[in-house]
């Protein structure tokens, strides 16, 4: 298999939306109706359903995973991989199912992270946690976690290629939640737990 074959199967791979799979299986408005309109867990779970939510923030992770465990199970070099998970993120953000406008792509990196090393994934799991729990923000616990990304693999990785792969998702993480900052430096942001409007 080629990368080329790679790249663009994990980019459609990334292009499932779980967002609107998992509201039309609870029978629930398309998540782009209501709240931040974003194609992803946080704003499904505002409808208040959260099995819902769970199912597309696991069914978000796993195919960020899937391509770069995948890729590797194929023979391709650790890059490869990390690229391939990229593609898959890209994919997310950009799926062609929903003309190219998906959602932010924090729980999709999150499964890139764990293909690629489980404690860079642990590492920007826990800051999530921490910042989600004190500030009560999902954006600002993802910026923080998008943060830490690439700094945590170059601690546990050194200067390694996959590194370069990291720095594009924070930074593409970041420039997603531009409007998310706006909101938080204006006070006007939503914080988790938050009903629809």
């Amino acid at each position: 298999m080629s990368v080329l074959l790679l790249l663009v199967a994990a980019y459609l791979l990334g292009s499932i939306p779980f967002a609107l799979v998992s509201s039309r299986l609870f029978g629930l408005q398309d998540p782009r109706s209501y709240g931040s309109r974003n194609p992803g867990a946080t704003n499904v779970l505002r409808s208040g359903h959260k099995a819902a939510a769970a199912v597309t923030l696991i069914g978000d992770c796993i195919k960020g995973w899937f391509a770069v465990w995948l890729a590797t199970r194929l023979g391709f070099t650790a890059s490869e991989a990390a690229l391939a998970g990229f593609a898959a993120f890209l994919g997310h953000v950009f799926t062609i199912f929903l003309r190219f406008n998906g959602g932010k792509g924090v729980a999709t990196a999150l499964g890139v992270l764990a293909g690629i090393d489980w404690r860079i994934a642990l590492a920007c799991l826990g800051t999530w946690l921490v910042v989600a729990v004190a500030s009560r923000y999902s954006s600002a616990a993802s910026l923080a976690a998008a943060i830490v990304s690439p700094i945590a693999g170059y601690l546990l990785l050194g200067a390694d290629p996959v590194i370069a792969v990291l720095l594009a998702m924070s930074s593409m993480l970041v420039w997603r939640h531009a409007g998310n900052i706006q909101r938080l430096l204006s006070g006007t942001e939503g914080r988790l737990g938050s009903k629809k409007p």
